[in-house]
């Protein structure tokens, strides 16, 4: 360990790995990379909800500095981040706390690549800070459950699209 970690973990009293979380997950979906990206950006948004399937509606601004935010209405609501890139439709990246109200660096990556039958999808979330026991062990679950319901609205619409010809 450096001595800037070791400094940070004894001012904490916690061992660097405990203020490290790093995520990677990768999904495949049979559909096209553009539907793939629809996809995410619609499960990101108004589609949002949790593993239990309650409904959490959330914005997104998919541009550059757009925000990505709960909205619970009368200018009330929680800030998740903001947009830090996007290229249609191979990469969504974004900054910022997320679901964590503590002091965090936090930042998700999705890329998306063409491959045989589809799209592979790419999760990388990696943050640092005071990370909480329950969102460490929350966290894989999550992003899985948001990974597979961009799967399902894809592929849905991939296979709606080909019934329709």
């Amino acid at each position: 360990m450096n001595s800037t970690a070791a400094g940070l973990a004894g001012a904490t009293g916690r061992a660097i790995e405990d203020l490290i979380l790093d995520v990677k997950q990768e999904i495949n979906v049979r559909a096209p990379i553009d539907a793939t990206f629809e996809a995410l950006l619609e499960q990101m948004g108004a589609a949002f909800s949790t593993p239990d399937g309650t409904p959490m509606p959330m914005k997104i601004e998919a541009r550059p500095g757009g925000r990505w935010y709960r909205d619970l209405g009368s200018e009330d609501g929680h800030f998740w981040g903001h947009v830090q890139a996007i290229k249609r439709p191979t990469l969504l990246e974004i900054t910022g706390p997320m679901f964590m109200s503590y002091p965090v660096a936090s930042n998700i990556q999705y890329r998306l690549s063409e491959v045989d039958g589809g799209t592979l999808l790419t999760l990388h979330h990696s943050a640092f800070g005071l990370i909480q026991s329950n969102h460490r062990e929350g966290v894989g679950k999550g992003w899985s459950y948001i990974a597979e319901s961009v799967r399902k609205r894809a592929e849905a619409g991939a296979s709606g699209k080909k019934a329709a010809r």
